[in-house]
């Protein structure tokens, strides 16, 4: 049962049985969740709530989000056509089960007025396991890291640039540099193309992971996976649930679709089957046909079902 409907029927994010269900199975291909209905109910109960438990019992400490642009895709780029030219194709590895958002959450009176306190907290082993995922990965790309943090103001930011360059010296085939978060967010706009991995804590890559997706034509286009140190993982598209489109057969399905094929590809070892998935997701493109967020002069629109039906007729 998703968040939304739990929440519904229950009046809580995500009932044991569903997360029992979660930690039975192989894997989990999850949809957006979440809507202006429930903004004004208290944050346990919200249906994101329903995102994070499963993601802490599952152990799902790696958040890997990629940001490629389709090459047919490059008019839907907000960025200058020469910036958008010169490619985005780069990774953002960011610690899923850390830092603010499983911190301690507190809003309480005080002098008269309403105080809220969020905790933020990371150890080192933390750190190295999100690291080491990062290095590894850039061995088998372009071999660069950039890891961003906030050093000169956050200790856990000078405990996680101090970790990470403790792990780098175990991979002297990969260069490893260091970004401020502000900066980061500047320069995946202003230069994408100087990127390969970027690895993060949970708040900042929740933000620049989102950035990303933009900067590739939408935002429904972007795939992740949610792994951790076994094989079973979580798989979801990093859009939110767009609840003005809601049941008007106008939402783009690729990032789900996308999400799929990191599942068979990363889960089931299907390689093959998960470039089928890809390939037919870059020839309906080429072929013309765009959802709303990614139309453009001289493309066909089509609806949800549709794009999902061309795409699956060619895997």
């Amino acid at each position: 049962m998703s968040p939304d409907a739990s929440c519904l029927a229950f009046g809580i994010p995500l009932p044991d049985s569903s997360l029992h269900t979660c930690l039975s199975s192989d894997s989990v291909l999850l949809a957006a969740v979440g809507g202006p209905k429930w903004d004004a109910v208290p944050s346990e109960k919200r249906p994101e709530r329903g995102l994070l438990k499963p993601r802490s019992a599952m152990e799902l400490y790696t958040n890997i989000r990629p940001a490629r642009m389709f090459a047919d895709l490059s008019a839907a780029c907000p960025l200058r056509a020469d910036i958008a030219a010169a490619g985005i194709d780069f990774v953002v590895v960011r610690e899923l089960i850390g830092g603010v958002y499983f911190g301690k959450h507190t809003t309480e009176e005080r002098n008269g007025e309403q105080v809220a306190t969020d905790i933020m907290a990371y150890s080192e082993h933390e750190i190295r396991r999100i690291a080491h995922v990062a290095f590894q990965m850039a061995q088998k790309r372009r071999k660069r890291v950039t890891s961003v943090d906030k050093a000169n103001v956050l200790d856990t930011s000078r405990l996680w640039r101090k970790t990470v360059c403790a792990v780098a010296e175990e991979y002297p085939n990969v260069e490893p540099r260091h970004m401020y978060v502000d900066n980061a967010a500047m320069q995946i706009v202003r230069d994408p193309s100087q990127f390969d991995v970027i690895v993060t804590e949970n708040l900042f890559g929740d933000i620049l992971s989102d950035e990303a997706g933009q900067i590739n034509g939408s935002i429904g286009m972007i795939p992740s996976s949610s792994m951790g140190d076994g094989s079973r993982g979580l798989y979801e598209p990093i859009h939110g649930s767009a609840p003005d489109i809601a049941g008007q057969d106008k939402a783009n399905p690729i990032g789900t679709i996308l999400s799929a094929a990191m599942m068979l590809r990363y889960n089931f070892g299907m390689a093959e089957e998960a470039d089928a998935v890809e390939a037919a997701v870059e020839t309906v493109l080429h072929t013309g046909y765009r959802c709303g967020d990614i139309m453009d002069q001289g493309g066909t629109l089509v609806g949800c079902r549709e794009m999902g039906q061309r795409i699956r007729e060619l895997i």
